[in-house]
């Protein structure tokens, strides 16, 4: 176990600088840069050198991509093009606002797995059948775009959800916050339902399926026993496995959904920054999101080995 993780750590190392070179490259012959904001008919190129040299952009590339690594190394990140603040000072007030929704959308997608174990064990009747094509029809419908007509429907006909934000100017507690929450939580919990759901109901099928939960009823245990202790035990070890993927999903998912709902997190700032050519915000968000899923699907690889010890990982 200890080299694997030794093994996965190194592998984490080398996606995370490959992010790096693709993220410093795109920015590289992407157009824009910090002298497009100060630029006017009047400017020479003397002085629009001075701003890029300002900002360290004379230097040749591979001189600006090792000092921008190690500021990144040190989470710095460098200062926005738009308004000379350091990117990860603008991040960080962000931040707790995509937590929140992200960490709301994860709890409220982990009813999926309570609904694929009912699905499972009512197998064929109406309510499995209808868990399934649930399930399939919200696989193949955007989430964002389906959060945009529920907040169009919303605006125009029931108006029970405010239209965006985090809280109502002038009214900022609890219950406000929960109430302009619970539109984008519910809709992006739904990503975690379908695949919670669909994992859970063919892991209990497969289990229940094996020759010792056969055996199980055969030496007179009640059903209620055989699945508990036994189907519904060893089924919920895999869902481990896509528990810290999914997490580390539902950050980088909301991107779409703060957008839609005007939620001011990072997904939204993402956004704002690739509209302004913000680089330095932009590829601090891009590092810090796939920072988030690489260890998401870190910590679910080594979580499966401890869970369940009749794993060997070599």
């Amino acid at each position: 176990m200890a080299r694997y993780a030794i093994r996965r750590l190194i592998q984490s190392f080398f996606l995370i600088l490959g992010v790096t070179i693709i993220t410093f490259f795109i920015q590289r012959v992407a157009p824009g840069g910090p002298a497009m904001f100060f630029e006017d008919p009047k400017m020479k190129p003397a002085d629009i050198r001075a701003i890029e040299e300002s900002f360290g952009l004379h230097e040749p590339w591979h001189i600006q991509y090792g000092k921008w690594v190690w500021g990144v190394a040190r989470f710095d990140f460098g200062r926005s093009f738009i308004d000379g603040r350091p990117a990860v000072e603008k991040i960080a007030e962000r931040m707790p606002a995509t937590f929140q929704l992200s960490l709301a959308s994860f709890l409220l997608g982990l009813l999926g797995i309570p609904l694929g174990i009912y699905a499972a064990m009512r197998r064929g009747s109406w309510a499995d059948n209808v868990i399934r094509v649930l399930t399939v029809a919200g696989n193949a419908v955007p989430h964002w775009w389906l959060g945009l007509m529920i907040l169009i429907i919303s605006a125009s006909t029931i108006k029970i959800f405010p239209l965006g934000g985090m809280y109502t100017l002038g009214a900022d507690s609890l219950p406000d916050r929960l109430w302009h929450l619970a539109l984008p939580a519910t809709i992006g919990a739904m990503g975690g339902w379908i695949t919670f759901a669909r994992f859970m109901r063919s892991e209990i099928l497969e289990v229940i399926s094996q020759d010792y939960i056969r055996t199980a009823f055969a030496k007179g245990l009640t059903r209620q026993t055989v699945l508990t202790r036994h189907a519904l035990r060893n089924a919920l070890i895999p869902v481990v496995t896509i528990l810290g993927g999914s997490l580390s999903g539902f950050f980088s998912g909301a991107v779409l959904f703060e957008q839609t709902f005007s939620w001011p997190g990072m997904g939204r700032l993402a956004i704002q920054a690739a509209f302004q050519r913000d680089y330095p915000v932009l590829m601090a968000e891009t590092v810090i999101f796939a920072l988030l899923i690489i260890l998401g699907n870190l910590i679910a690889d080594l979580a499966y080995g401890l869970v369940d010890p009749r794993v060997k990982i070599e």
